[in-house]
């Protein structure tokens, strides 16, 4: 399962990105990692972005990116 599929309000953990280069690096500097906890906040009314709580801030991500994120 992606990121991109959570429901709003569901905790998950980062079990791989499947990113390349920047795209990748961009992510992990958001702290978006291997293991960490992931919570959905909102979803826009469009459907993107998506809201994060992520290592205790909230961080806004597209669903292109969300889609390279494994989530369990």
């Amino acid at each position: 399962m992606t990121l991109k599929e959570v429901s709003i309000g569901q905790t998950v953990t980062v079990k791989k990105l499947s990113g390349q280069g920047a795209t990748k690096r961009r992510i992990m500097d958001m702290g978006i990692t291997k293991g960490v906890s992931v919570t959905v906040q909102k979803v826009a009314p469009l459907g993107d972005p998506i809201e994060l709580t992520v290592r205790g801030y909230q961080l806004s991500l597209r669903k292109a990116d969300a889609e390279m994120i494994e989530v369990e």
